[in-house]
Formats: structure tokens, C-alpha cells, sequence
């Protein structure tokens, strides 16, 4: 077999360096070893060839050259490639333009160089034929045809390509069809910076407030008015908003789907601050505007619907395996196994919600399953071909996210929504998968937010143990000020103080489990609260020494710590109606788990009974439940995220409140 092998992989390397010799039928190929710190351009310019060249017959040599790794380079006759060049005709009194080249740099695109030399696509294609079989590489030296050379209807430069979105499309699929940016994309469609709305028109390329055509979505190329009927689209038109009270930048982000900078662009004012009574200048013929307005906190109730939705649970019961288990052993385990008990809360809490749901008014056909599943396995893939699950309107479960995206994967060519219910584990973005848990990075972030919406003045305290936040930050929150430490690691208190600023909110972020650390922070915040500054505490995470008697509640309270939270502390009376039902059935308080089963199996079923698709509540409604809180956002990639975010802060009544 081995020697079998061999002769297989010596075949196809002679097949494949015949054909590349082939390809040189005028050149022969020499090997080149590379020597270290050489480049691909250094190494073009000593063999008088062009880096593409180089990188045609060396693919891997994009990625970087390795001292040592060999070559092939090009060579006619044995001499050194020079490109053939015309002989150029002498003309009296004429001046004879050069043809231009452009070497193609990393990032470049196909659209960005087009517009850079006001050539069209057809055009550069036809001056470099290997476009079309290659694509755009990087080092590749392209013909730049002239603009005399380049027969282009008169309005060639004003005509305005749109794409349609269409179901289960993406910025980053749609950039990449076009060869263009996620950021040109937006830049020139600022409206979906936030989310992307099917049967949207995206302005591609062209000049979107003076359109002359508009091309059919699979179009790509401009087409001339002579050769095909076209409809001429309306301009952005903008309305005037008058701000109201409290608002602030990210809640006018949020309502106009714009980013701060954006906002600013189109009313410079606004870079002094949102003031009460401004006068924004907003586009109005936008989807994306109707579509954040639309996706407001929402309290879902029952829509009447021609059928009966089909909901299916799959919890990991693992019957089968514990099938033998006698009554001692099965008490046992229940005192014992913190998973089994986990599912059992998770059950009553969404047992709870179908009967919520049936008061209510929505009948639906639920279904459970036992997934039988481990970290690592699970019986998924004989539940759904058994049992039909390609007909279900949504699914929730597995537990285990490895388990949840085979599900997913399995139910994706029918589009039907698989709800993760408690996995916190990054996966695959698999386009019909809602990750309902809210990710650590998105709660940090929410957190930054806030606080740069309310243009406070954010100080960082990071111990030496805490670099992934000290990085996250550098990385991610340019604006923040982190405070100096001593050459022990301790908080440099004076240094600290210099930070501060009066007249101004100062956030300080306290990232350290050193209790020593956290006493002179909250020390020195109450003399700044004493010397009329503005403090308050913050904490991106939950910090277990906050909670020992060495650090004073109502020092905390008085620095009204304030933290971002997946859930919150619900008194409505809603709330408690849902707590009273819960103890009347099952005799004791409803655990974290039960009241996570509760929300989502009652949000699920909620959603499916409006008159919409569930993916179409997803993009449009923000939902809340008991203690949980529902925004699904569309991962570029492909699937949804929750950012259902609270941001909470401990009040002097010694309750919990939410920050507005």
C-alpha cells in the first residue's frame, strides 16, 4: 500500500509541474533558495520580474517566505525574464502617453482601484485577462487602461449599482460578491450599520443621491440605458428630529440604526455634546430607521394564526442511560448530580411557561425530547430523523453548545430556529442558531458604552493579575485613562487623583481582586465625592471580594456601583404572579434555572405566535421576560447573538436599580 501511495503523490507532482511548465511554454522555471530576510518584491527585482509572477507559480509565498524554502522563478532561455515591450512609433509633434501599471497592495480591491483610476470593471478585466481566471492577488502588476481606451457611456460615472438583500444574506456575503469592504459597504449605506433588513436596496457602487440606473441584484457591471429599461430610484430624502429630554448618543444610535460619528457627520453640533432641543438632521427613507423604531422593548401577546406552530424541547433527561437505576440510587443521584438537577429546574420552569402560554390564549403543539447528551455526544441526529423535526417552528436545546450546533446543522437547510438555551461557549455561526446566553465581551462592552453615551470620564484600576482586561481595553476602549500603579503593584493614589476631572462624571473601572486595592480606591473615590467631584464605581464582572466583610456595603451603595447584568430583579407584579404559581406547584422558590426555562420557552412561544417568522420577531422586537432579556442582533457571519444587556447600580435605599 505504501509503495502504491508513492507512485500516486509522484504522478500528480509531475502532472502538476508539467502543466505550470506548460503554462511557460516560452520561459524555463530555475529554483530560487531564499535567503533570510529577502522578499518577494527584492527577489522580482533581482530575476527583472514582476512579484506576481512569483506569487503565480508560488501560491504559499503570500503567506510570507521562510529562509531556505525554494522558489520557482521564471527565466526565458536561461536569461533573465524582461517583459516585452512595443516598439513605439515616432510621431511628430505628438505626445505619446505610457501605459500605466498599478501594483496591487494588501486590502486593495477590484472596486477601490477602479474608482481609483476611473476605470470600469469591463475594462480592467479586458487590459488583464488573468483577473478573471486568478482573481486579484497580492504584488500582481495590472494594465491600467487609458481613459481615451475606454468606450464609457457619457453617465457611465453617475450610474448607481443597488443590490436587493435577499433572505439569509450578509455584509460580509454581499461585500464579498461585490469585492468591496464590510466598512465601503457601510460607508455608503450608513443605515445598516446595525442590522441588515431583507429586501433592503444597498447602494453598491455610484453615486446614490444622483442615481441614473439602477441594476438588477445579480447584476454587477454597469449596463447602458440604450441596451435596457431601468428605474431611476428616489434620492435619500432627511427629516428634521428635535431631541428630547434625557436623550443621549446611544439612544439616538439605537433609534436611527447611525453610529456616533455618523450622527456627528450629519450635524456637526452634535460634537459638543447632545443637548436637549437640538434640531438633528436624520435620513428618513430608511428601513433600517423603521426597523429600530419597530425593535423596541415590546410585551409580546397573542396573535390570531391560521396554524398550529410546532415547538420542540430538547433537554438532556439521559434516561437511557440511568433506565436501571433503582429508588435509593435515584435519590441519590438527585442529591448528588448538579447537571440532573440543572435539567430538572430548567423543566419546570418551561413547564411552567407552556401553561403561561396557554392562559393566554396560544394553543401550540409542543414536543419533548430526551437528548441524551454528554459534553461530547448526544442522540440529536436520531431524534431528528425519527421523529421529523424539519416541520418544527422552532427547537430549544441541546444544552451543550457542540450538541445545539449539530442541531442546528441538521435543521439549516429548512431554516428552522434553534434557540441555545445556556451554553456560554463561542461556536460555529451557523445561520439559523440563536445564542440566547449573553456573552462576557458583549456585556463589557454594553458596559463602555454607557458610559461613553453619557461622556463621562473613564479611569481604568487594573492589577498586574488582570491582563486580558488591561489588554481588552487598550484594544477596544481607545478613550480610557488606566491609572498608574506602584512598582509593588499598589494603586499610586496621587497619580489617580490626577486623573480626575470635575464637571464630569468620572467612571472609574475597578478590575483587581486585591481587597487592599479595592480599600484605596473606594477610599480615595469618597474623597473626591468629598472635594465635589462626581464618582462612580464600576465593575465589569462579578467580583467576589466586594461581597466579604472587609469591604463596606455602604461604601458601595454611596459610590452607587454599577455593573452590566445579564439578568435582573424583577418586583412587577407580573413577576410575582409567575413566583406565587411557581411555589404553588412545586412547593419551593424557582432556581435560576427554572426561571431561565421559564423565559425562554415562553419568549419562543410568544414569538412564534405573532404574525411573523421567529427570525422575523428576532430583527425586529426586544423582549422581556421574567429576569431575562431578549435583543437578538445578526452576527455578520451568520446566525444571532442576544445583547439583551441590563445595566444595573446598587442604590443609598440599598436596592437595585436600573441605570437609564
Amino acid at each position: 500500500m505504501k509503495s502504491i501511495n508513492m507512485n500516486y503523490f509522484s504522478i500528480l507532482f509531475f502532472t502538476i509541474l508539467f502543466s505550470v511548465t506548460s503554462a511557460f511554454s516560452q520561459e524555463k522555471i530555475e529554483k530560487y533558495v531564499v535567503v533570510k530576510g529577502e522578499t518577494v518584491a527584492q527577489i522580482a527585482q533581482k530575476f527583472k520580474i514582476t512579484p506576481y509572477q512569483i506569487y503565480k507559480l508560488n501560491p504559499d509565498a503570500q503567506n510570507g517566505l521562510k529562509p531556505n524554502s525554494v522558489l520557482l522563478i521564471p527565466v526565458s532561455n536561461g536569461k533573465n525574464y524582461v517583459a516585452p515591450t512595443k516598439p513605439v512609433p515616432q510621431q511628430p509633434k505628438t505626445v505619446i502617453q505610457q501605459p500605466k501599471t498599478h501594483l496591487v497592495l494588501a486590502k486593495e480591491t477590484l472596486f477601490s482601484i477602479e474608482k481609483k483610476y476611473e476605470v470600469t470593471d469591463e475594462a480592467l478585466k479586458k487590459a488583464n485577462p488573468d483577473l478573471e481566471k486568478y482573481g486579484l492577488q497580492i504584488g500582481q502588476v495590472l494594465n491600467i487602461p487609458s481613459k481615451s481606451s475606454v468606450k464609457v457611456p457619457v453617465a457611465a460615472k453617475n450610474v448607481a449599482v443597488y443590490h436587493t438583500v435577499q433572505s439569509k444574506e450578509t455584509k460580509y456575503s454581499i461585500a464579498k460578491k461585490y469585492d468591496i469592504t464590510i466598512e465601503e459597504l457601510e460607508r455608503k449605506n450608513p443605515e445598516i450599520v446595525s442590522n441588515l433588513t431583507v429586501g433592503y436596496e444597498l447602494l453598491i457602487k455610484g453615486n446614490g443621491s444622483k442615481p441614473v440606473a439602477k441594476v438588477a441584484a445579480a447584476e454587477t457591471k454597469v449596463v447602458s440605458e440604450k441596451h435596457v429599461a431601468v428605474s431611476v430610484p428616489e434620492p435619500v430624502q432627511y427629516i428634521d428630529y428635535t431631541v428630547k429630554p434625557k436623550e443621549t448618543f446611544y439612544s439616538l444610535s439605537k433609534m436611527f440604526g447611525l453610529t456616533q460619528q455618523q450622527l456627528i457627520e450629519l450635524n456637526p453640533t452634535l460634537s459638543a455634546g447632545v443637548q436637549e432641543g437640538m434640531v438633528l438632521k436624520v435620513p428618513s427613507k430608511s428601513n433600517q430607521i423603521a426597523a429600530n423604531f419597530a425593535k423596541q422593548k415590546v410585551v409580546l401577546t397573542q396573535k390570531s394564526s391560521q396554524d398550529k406552530k410546532t415547538l420542540v424541547l430538547l433537554f438532556p433527561f439521559n434516561i437511557a442511560k440511568n433506565g436501571g437505576d433503582t429508588i435509593t440510587s435515584t435519590v441519590n443521584r438527585l442529591n448528588n448530580d448538579k447537571f440532573l438537577n440543572m435539567t430538572l429546574d430548567f423543566y419546570s420552569g418551561a413547564m411552567m411557561a407552556i401553561d403561561s402560554a396557554k392562559q393566554v390564549g396560544v394553543s401550540m403543539d409542543v414536543k419533548i425530547f430526551d437528548s441524551n447528551e454528554s459534553k461530547t455526544t448526544s442522540n440529536v441526529s436520531s431524534v431528528f430523523s425519527d421523529n421529523n423535526l424539519a416541520n418544527a417552528d422552532a427547537v430549544v436545546g441541546p444544552f451543550y453548545q457542540s450538541n445545539v450546533e449539530r442541531t442546528a446543522s441538521l435543521l439549516v437547510q429548512n431554516n428552522v430556529p434553534v434557540i441555545s438555551p445556556l451554553s456560554k461557549d463561542a461556536g460555529d455561526l451557523i445561520p439559523n442558531l440563536y445564542q440566547s446566553i449573553v456573552s462576557t465581551t458583549v456585556m463589557k462592552t454594553a458596559m463602555f458604552d454607557f458610559m461613553n453615551a453619557k461622556q463621562g470620564n473613564v479611569i481604568a484600576v487594573i492589577d498586574k493579575k488582570k491582563e486580558t482586561i488591561r489588554k481588552y481595553i487598550l484594544d477596544n476602549q481607545a478613550a480610557v485613562k488606566i491609572a498608574p500603579l506602584t512598582p509593588t503593584g499598589g494603586l499610586n493614589v496621587e497619580s489617580f487623583k490626577a486623573l480626575l476631572v470635575r464637571n464630569q462624571m468620572n467612571y472609574v473601572v475597578l478590575e483587581t481582586a486585591n481587597t487592599g486595592m479595592i480599600k484605596y480606591t473606594i477610599n480615595t473615590m469618597l474623597w473626591a465625592m468629598g472635594n465635589g467631584y462626581q464618582v462612580q464605581l464600576v465593575i465589569l464582572e462579578p467580583n467576589e471580594t466586594l461581597d466579604t466583610d472587609e469591604i463596606s456595603f455602604e461604601n458601595l451603595t454611596k459610590l452607587h456601583l454599577m455593573y452590566p447584568s445579564a439578568t435582573r430583579e424583577n418586583n412587577s407584579p407580573e413577576a410575582q404572579v409567575f413566583m406565587q404559581s411557581y411555589r404553588k406547584k412545586n412547593k419551593v422558590n424557582p432556581s435560576t434555572y427554572a426561571i431561565r426555562g421559564f423565559d425562554i420557552t415562553f419568549d419562543t412561544m410568544m414569538r412564534l405566535s405573532q404574525d411573523k417568522t421567529y427570525q422575523e420577531t428576532a430583527e425586529t422586537m426586544i423582549t422581556e421576560q421574567v429576569e431575562n432579556k431578549f435583543e437578538y442582533h445578526k452576527n455578520e457571519e451568520g446566525g444571532y447573538a442576544n445583547k439583551g444587556v441590563y445595566i444595573l447600580y446598587y442604590d443609598t435605599d440599598l436596592t437595585i436599580k436600573e441605570a437609564k
